[in-house]
């Protein structure tokens, strides 16, 4: 809102409100991977190019380190994109990057992170353990730490198998690490040698160049509406926050956390209204029941469904009832307003 709604912000305020929208953004992206993991669905694997997710993540991790840690980075333009979870590639990164930070927090040291090509299948060449022939992307994180005792350095890899003290580890890193990386048909090699440093060398297929991205939202235009919208959601923040959104919008708003009170304040009045928010979650009445019985007052009534549970949405099911529209929680006012851009025009 912010961002949006004061565009004559102080560069340097507007610059640091981007930086809070991104690492939110991050966190939505995190919780509904670890979403995915446990209903083990599909991930969201688009080409990408892997220089943009490093640079982001060691942005991100220069924060957190000590001054006495150095970061270089070498990452080749050239570098082809692979089709991969954004997100995923991101905590493989951060994991990877973390733990080197982690073997030389005691006397400092540097941290290297390089992205190169491999061609694997040229002859004479040192083939990394499982991949087949093809051209790679290869992401190396090296370290001079105090290095891994080679009693260990074989169960690095093992679920819950840590190093770290009490509190500081699960010992679930390096076996989501490796897990992601051959879900990718990658690979993934470590050289280690106590005293000297650490060196993790991981392999992801490349694609074909094509239209890359990185999972954002650019704030699109703001729509200056003008209507009557009702809006329900039982979470009194989010009905709050709705209202002030769309207000600022141009929209007279009717917000309530009641789905038979939204109903009842409908009934007064049925044409009232140009377009209708409804939560899919809410007790006694869910969303779906409510906009059941909204269309079945007026069928040619704009509804947008908004849930945070994807797996709860039929979209099938959702269009032949009449709903127009879909939005997943955390939404934004850019995914908001684009939503009732839709419905509306």
């Amino acid at each position: 809102m912010i961002q949006m709604f004061h565009p004559s912000l102080d560069p340097q305020i507007s610059r640091e409100v981007g930086q809070i929208l991104k690492a939110a953004l991050r966190a939505k992206d995190l919780v509904q991977q670890i979403l995915a993991f446990s209903r083990r669905g599909e991930q969201d694997r688009k080409a990408i190019k892997l220089q943009l997710i490093i640079k982001e993540s060691l942005k991100f991790l220069r924060a957190s380190l000590p001054s006495t840690i150095e970061i270089r980075q070498f990452l080749e333009p050239e570098v082809g994109p692979v089709l991969a979870d954004p997100t995923q590639m991101q905590q493989v990164v951060m994991n990877l990057c973390t733990n080197a930070a982690h073997a030389m927090r005691e006397k400092g040291g540097l941290l290297e992170v390089r992205l190169s090509e491999k061609v694997v299948g040229e002859e004479g060449a040192a083939e990394p353990p499982k991949l087949g022939p093809g051209l790679y992307a290869q992401l190396t994180v090296k370290d001079n730490g105090h290095g891994i005792p080679p009693d260990i350095l074989g169960r690095i890899f093992d679920p819950y198998f840590t190093t770290k003290e009490m509190g500081e580890g699960t010992g679930l890193g390096l076996a989501v690490v490796e897990g992601i990386i051959q879900s990718h048909g990658g690979a993934i090699a470590v050289e280690s040698e106590p005293g000297v440093g650490t060196v993790f060398h991981v392999f992801i297929p490349t694609v074909e160049k094509s239209e890359t991205a990185l999972p954002s939202e650019t704030p699109m235009p703001l729509i200056k509406g003008e209507g009557r919208i009702l809006f329900v959601d039982d979470e009194p923040d989010l009905t709050d926050l709705g209202q002030t959104i769309l207000k600022k919008m141009g929209f007279e708003v009717e917000a309530l956390t009641d789905s038979a009170a939204a109903l009842e304040k409908f009934l007064q009045n049925p044409q009232h209204y140009d377009l209708a928010i409804v939560d899919l979650t809410m007790p006694q009445m869910t969303g779906r029941e409510l906009a059941r019985k909204l269309l079945e007052i007026r069928p040619d009534l704009p509804i947008i469904l908004s849930s945070g549970f994807a797996e709860k949405i039929h979209p099938e099911e959702v269009k032949q009832m009449g709903i127009r529209e879909v939005i997943m929680k955390p939404w934004s006012v850019s995914a908001l307003a684009g939503a009732i851009n839709k419905v509306l025009h």
